[in-house]
């Protein structure tokens, strides 16, 4: 039980660091004129994100208080997977956090005339910090032994964040397609 109450604490304690971070890098973007294209479905991430966390705390503090430990249940490796998993995880969103630098933030913010970012994990895939955040989720439901929780919140945080990225690849073609020098006749 204890060990569950660690894993959320720790989740908690990273989130509200990165909500800093982002906070901080919105207000600079903001100032230097990025604008937040609307439709984005923000708010629906900002609820289900630490929600999820904390539902599958709860089901991972239920099972400790009533059955045997996901430890024991599914063996350390089940556990020590999850751990690794995070870890991770997280060292794959922080490389994409680097690489975005003062752009980073929780919302879509577009900086005119400013092109994509292309170096760090975004040589590689499209949206890094996402496929980091996927294995957040996964890893956290490993840890806490969330076998009914940890499927269902990734199933709908995986639906809001399909979401996210079509708007987003959506907000980032039209601001790319507005750099594009005109034609000459």
């Amino acid at each position: 039980m204890n060990t569950v109450a660690l894993v959320i604490a720790t989740v908690v304690g990273l989130m509200l660091a990165e909500l800093r971070a982002s906070r901080a890098n919105e207000r600079a973007l903001r100032t230097a004129g990025a604008v937040e294209p609307p439709g984005d479905v923000y708010l629906r991430m900002a609820v289900l994100y630490p929600a999820a966390f904390l539902v599958m705390g709860a089901e991972g503090l239920s099972r400790a208080a009533t059955a045997a430990p996901a430890a024991a249940v599914h063996g350390p490796a089940w556990a020590v997977s999850g751990v690794l998993l995070f870890v991770a995880s997280k060292a794959l969103k922080y490389w994409a956090i680097a690489a975005l630098g003062p752009r980073w933030s929780f919302r879509v913010l577009i900086e005119p005339g400013r092109p994509l970012v292309r170096t760090g994990p975004y040589r590689y895939v499209s949206h890094p910090n996402y496929i980091g955040v996927i294995g957040e989720l996964a890893g956290t439901a490993m840890m806490v032994g969330a076998r009914l929780s940890g499927p269902i919140m990734l199933g709908l945080f995986g639906m809001v964040l399909w979401a996210r990225i079509r708007f987003e690849e959506r907000a980032l073609s039209v601001a790319q397609a507005s750099r594009a020098p005109a034609a000459e006749d």
